[in-house]
């Protein structure tokens, strides 16, 4: 799995009505449509709901082939699910495959939950794309802020989602790198049955685990050296602020995304 075929976690700069959305309103839309996903129970209304990823990379001046390359991570996760579901559903037989029987509600079913998984990814993995790292930072934080009265580090916190959010794609293209030189010295991975070849990604991760401390360490240095000390007394050169083109599109997508849930409980 290549750290670049992988969207989420990934920033894509452009000058675009999405990119320039307060960042609280992206995180705040962001976070209503993917658990919205989960309250809708039509699988055409589910699909249908799909036809806002197009529309969202225009409006975001996004190639449609880095929305859709981030969908390949996913195929081994996909095939699980939908699988799982085929051949572990009761119902109507579809057909049979030795000791194994497919049923019709297990193939809807495999293609509903496989279809929100989707979802979700891509409809997350908006976020990441438009927002960069100090202003998806400033976002998490401003969702923390109320719980200061309680001692939360509420900027600590943020930061320390960001970075993991950010450090994806990165370790991801750590393990390919690794995983190609380990291969050109004879290793195998791809041989054998599925225990055998996990037990030929062990020696993989002693490697990984040694380059995400040594990035981890570098990355603190850096932060060290820019004088770095905590949330305590920081300043902002830029200063969130609502502006009314933000609640004009924080109402729109309100009003999407409770139009596709409404019409899935209603149909």
């Amino acid at each position: 799995m290549s750290g670049r075929s992988l969207v989420l976690g990934q920033f894509y700069p452009a000058k675009s009505p999405l990119h320039a959305l307060d960042p609280r309103v992206k995180l705040f839309l962001t976070l209503t449509l993917v658990i919205s996903l989960f309250f809708i129970d039509n699988i055409a209304i589910l699909i249908s709901s799909a036809i806002l990823i197009p529309i969202l990379a225009k409006v975001a001046k996004l190639p449609y082939r880095w929305i859709l390359r981030g969908v390949r991570p996913l195929v081994f996760i996909l095939s699980f699910t939908f699988l799982i579901h085929l051949f572990l559903t009761e119902g109507e037989l579809f057909f049979r495959l030795g000791p194994l029987i497919a049923t019709w509600d297990g193939l809807v079913k495999g293609i509903f939950y496989s279809s929100r998984l989707v979802l979700v990814i891509l409809f997350s993995s908006f976020i990441t794309l438009t927002t960069s790292p100090v202003q998806l930072t400033d976002a998490i934080e401003s969702f923390f802020n109320p719980l200061k009265v309680f001692r939360f580090p509420a900027h600590e916190i943020a930061l320390m989602m960001t970075i993991a959010l950010r450090f994806i794609p990165t370790i991801l293209g750590e393990a390919e790198t690794i995983m190609k030189a380990q291969k050109a010295r004879g290793a195998n991975f791809d041989s054998g049955n599925i225990l055998k070849r996990a037990r030929s990604f062990v020696p993989l991760l002693i490697p990984l685990f040694i380059s995400s401390f040594r990035r981890a360490d570098e990355l603190a240095l850096a932060m060290e050296a820019r004088g770095y000390a905590g949330g305590e007394g920081r300043t902002r050169m830029r200063q969130l602020k609502i502006e009314p083109i933000d609640l004009a599109w924080l109402i729109i997508g309100l009003l999407v995304i409770f139009s596709i849930v409404g019409v899935s409980w209603w149909v």
